[in-house]
């Protein structure tokens, strides 16, 4: 999308939360004149750039200087907006310091750390965002660790868990999701025009990690033009977190469906509403996170198939990733803001959980009567025709287990293997083991 996709018909969608704005074409040429400015004081501090020339280009690299239209369309003859946005740096300097503007740079240079400061940049809001959730999950899970309610396999009732065990699998998904874009290293990029430098003689090395230190990067090994693991690293950590986002966003709309009820986002005037149906009370959030991470997989397959590149320098798969990546990091981080405001208005209703799980009158406990039965083919032989005939004559189960002669357990026995609060196993120790490895603090690890 272009600098306008915040203000644009469908941004309340795809471009919410605080990682929209990092990724606008102002934010691009903000970074890119950031980079340019870093490596002449970085140049400098090693005697390879004079004191005066870094003071010119402060000053110059000012993003109100510049016209991001007239850049565009500079751009596209040279296949890159590095080369016009060069050019006219070196206009609002002295003739005598122009040779120290992005000195023994290449484009690509330039490019890439900016997409290195963009991300790292949009990722600080959507960490917040993503820890804000996890925050949120962490608090149903400890408030809802014995609500039971009906485990669904396959879309099908299965037995009891509780809805603070969902909660905690919510929650350490997202923590696992934030560690890995945390984590991520996003490195500068300085390696001339093939990768030596030779520019710069034998010096050149001396640069990347003081350019690292100025703009709070990654030093790396060695450039990096055709190696984009840096870049696939980023594309996948984000795909991840938005298919973690997806998930829990679809286990809401499915908990919110008429037919469940069983948990509801936050409602407010006009929220969630129909333009046919007054009485429609919509998971718009859910609905709008889904909507943005279903685009996802495709930009992360994109940045993957531009790994094939060629030699020093790509024609075509590395100029891919732009726009690509500015898509996946606005994407997600939309994601993770709708998210974010469903966890933490969300309305849990127990006694609906328990209502859902009573309507198949005691069939999800089936497995549960098997085992106190001994676990055998026969007792599961018997188990299985009591379900069939309940559920055929419209029978509770418990009904047409103790019609069956072979039914060995006293209706007292039957009645506690069909009591689904006996049938939690290790829930509660799981939702405790979740929340003792989530960190305390907005800033999990």
């Amino acid at each position: 999308m272009t600098s306008s996709a915040r203000d644009g018909l469908f941004s309340g969608m795809f471009a919410r939360g605080g990682a929209a704005p990092e990724v606008s074409d102002a934010a691009w040429l903000a970074a890119m004149l950031d980079v340019e400015a870093a490596l002449a004081t970085a140049q400098a501090g090693i005697g390879l750039v004079p004191d005066e020339a870094v003071a010119a280009l402060e000053e110059a690299c000012r993003p109100e200087l510049f016209d991001l239209v007239e850049l565009g369309s500079r751009a596209a003859p040279t296949g890159n907006p590095v080369i016009p946005l060069v050019a006219a740096l070196r206009e609002r300097v002295k003739p005598e310091l122009r040779r120290f503007v992005h000195y023994g740079a290449t484009s690509q240079d330039i490019n890439d750390t900016a997409t290195m400061l963009v991300a790292c940049r949009a990722l600080a809001p959507l960490l917040a965002d993503l820890s804000a959730c996890a925050a949120a999950c962490a608090r149903l899970a400890a408030e809802h660790r014995d609500t039971v309610m009906t485990g669904r396999t396959v879309l099908q009732h299965a037995v009891p868990i509780t809805f603070g065990l969902k909660a905690a699998g919510w929650l350490s998904a997202l923590d696992g999701a934030w560690a890995e874009l945390a984590e991520l290293r996003l490195p500068v990029q300085y390696g001339g025009a093939a990768g030596t430098l030779s520019v710069l003689g034998d010096r050149g090395h001396e640069v990347p990690p003081r350019l690292a230190a100025e703009l709070g990067l990654a030093e790396p090994v060695l450039p990096w033009h055709t190696d984009r693991t840096p870049v696939a690293r980023l594309a996948c950590a984000l795909g991840m977190a938005s298919g973690t986002l997806g998930k829990i966003a679809t286990d809401v709309k499915l908990l919110a469906q008429t037919e469940v009820a069983e948990a509801a986002e936050p409602s407010a005037p006009g929220r969630g509403g129909s333009s046919a149906m007054p009485h429609k009370r919509n998971p718009v959030g859910a609905m709008s996170a889904l909507a943005c991470v279903q685009r996802v997989p495709g930009l992360v397959a994109s940045v993957l198939g531009g790994m094939l590149q060629e030699h020093e320098r790509a024609a075509g798969p590395w100029q891919a990733e732009w726009e690509t990546l500015s898509e996946l990091l606005r994407l997600t981080g939309s994601a993770a803001s709708w998210l974010r405001e469903v966890l933490e208005g969300l309305t849990v209703d127990p006694a609906r959980m328990r209502a859902n799980m009573d309507a198949t009158r005691g069939l999800p406990m089936a497995e549960h009567v098997v085992a106190r039965l001994g676990g055998t083919p026969e007792a599961r032989g018997l188990v299985d025709a009591a379900c069939a005939r309940a559920v055929e004559e419209d029978l509770p189960l418990r009904e047409a287990l103790l019609a069956d002669p072979g039914m060995r357990l006293t209706p007292r026995e039957l009645d506690a293997a069909l009591d689904p609060a006996g049938y939690l196993g290790s829930a509660a120790t799981f939702v405790a083991r979740a929340l003792e490895a989530h960190p305390p603090g907005p800033t999990p690890r």
